[in-house]
């Protein structure tokens, strides 16, 4: 099953062209299930898993691969289903999300999809799964759910979404004041997390959910004559989201002249190796993995410090 990712680093080529590769996998039923390939190190069949006393439901366990010990979280219990059985016939996904390692166990996996993001949409509103779904779309003739895997792990393991005592300051908050920050998040947490961050700023913030509605919103107002660079002190935008991911969107940006001096960030739980060079490529001014409180902070508040009092008040503030 390894074997299933190897030349992952050929991967990188689909960088900026609004592609990406699924692994589906099923959880105890006929429903298709996807998690993006990058996101992915390795599949295993299901070790003997150790319990955790008092762990959340969700955590089946802790095993041993290759050395290191990794937690494992049945997906199906953790969206509210019966918890997965006949483990010793079950697959662990090794994933990394947030700088975190972590095992999702899942009933059995299928195999690699390269898609289009244009193909992947937003789950359909008031569906069961929405609250555990960030996108979904088809392979052939199945529906694929396309799990909100930061959701889930905020709810099994809470992060810290407080800044630290200390780290914002006040010289910067006084600056911040007269400034606006647009963010691109597909996921509802995240948006949760990146906006408490930004509160702390007092910064006006405006937020879409994919970058395809980010896109249309910077064109628009590029077409009324609008400097989106001195408008947004930053674009803080996601990677993985549905119709245009955050890649395309950066790319999109530089090739237009009336907005390519736009300072973006690009915020992400892919924390694999693979991120610098494809920041690099696309031509994004930062990339910082989640979910770090103090280091968001940090990198806004940087990012703040060094345009001084460059920035005009916009219009309509006096």
């Amino acid at each position: 099953m390894t074997s299933i990712l190897d030349g992952v680093d050929q991967r990188t080529q689909l960088v900026g062209k609004n592609r990406l590769e699924l692994l589906l996998f099923r959880l105890g039923g006929d429903q298709l299930y996807g998690i993006n390939v990058f996101k992915v190190r390795e599949v295993v069949p299901c070790p003997p898993l150790n319990a955790i006393p008092r762990a959340h439901p969700a955590v089946r366990g802790v095993a041993t691969i290759r050395g290191n010990t990794i937690t494992v979280l049945d997906l199906n219990f953790a969206i509210q289903r019966p918890a997965l059985e006949k483990l010793d016939k079950a697959f662990v996904i090794i994933t990394e999300y947030n700088n975190s390692t972590q095992g999702f166990l899942v009933d059995r996996v299928e195999r690699i999809v390269n898609m289009n993001w244009e193909e992947i949409k937003p789950p359909p509103s008031g569906s069961g799964d929405e609250h555990f779904l960030t996108a979904i779309t088809h392979v052939g003739e199945e529906m694929v759910s396309v799990l909100d895997v930061e959701q889930i792990l905020d709810e099994v393991a809470p992060r810290q979404e407080e800044i630290s005592e200390g780290v914002v300051k006040q010289d910067v908050v006084d600056k911040a004041r007269s400034m606006e920050v647009l963010t691109c998040d597909d996921s509802m947490i995240a948006r949760k997390q990146v906006a408490s961050v930004l509160g702390k700023f007092g910064v006006r913030v405006t937020t879409f959910s994919d970058g395809k509605q980010t896109l249309q919103h910077l064109r628009e107002l590029a077409n009324a004559g609008v400097d989106v660079a001195q408008k947004y002190v930053m674009l803080i935008s996601d990677i993985e989201m549905p119709e245009m991911d955050g890649y395309t969107l950066t790319a999109a940006i530089r090739r237009d002249e009336r907005m390519k001096d736009l300072y973006i960030m690009l915020h992400s739980s892919l924390s694999g190796v693979f991120n610098t060079p494809m920041v690099e490529k696309v031509g994004a001014n930062d990339f910082l993995p989640k979910f770090q409180a103090d280091e968001l902070a940090e990198s806004v508040q940087e990012r703040i410090r060094s345009l001084g009092m460059e920035l005009p008040v916009p219009p309509g503030d006096g």
